[in-house]
């Protein structure tokens, strides 16, 4: 079996995650409406989902690819927590989120 550097396999999942939070990015959306008291926790979870995002792509370009894996999969963690609470919409898409039910 041949041998995986480990670099490699981190920036083969940094190359998974960036896809898949960047395409979550592109998709979802605060749930509640503009003027519910909710809306102020929908807008606060996907922005510290974006801030993570462009963490991530900032220690990427800097070579820290285990900081830039850490803030994608937390960018990631923060919009599945948002879609899963009904606080974003994320859809009828069980592949880039994690559904309640």
């Amino acid at each position: 079996m041949p041998e995986v550097s480990v670099e490699k396999a981190l920036r083969d999942r940094l190359t998974r995650y960036f896809t898949l939070t960047g395409k979550a990015l592109e998709k979802v959306r605060p749930a509640p409406p503009g003027r519910s008291f909710l809306r102020k926790g929908a807008d606060d979870v996907l922005a510290m989902a974006r801030s993570y995002y462009e963490d991530a792509k900032h220690f990427e370009q800097e070579e820290d690819l285990p900081r830039a894996l850490a803030a994608v999969t937390y960018a990631h963690g923060w919009i599945d927590a948002g879609v899963r609470l009904g606080l974003l919409d994320g859809g009828d898409d069980d592949q880039t989120f994690t559904q309640y039910s």
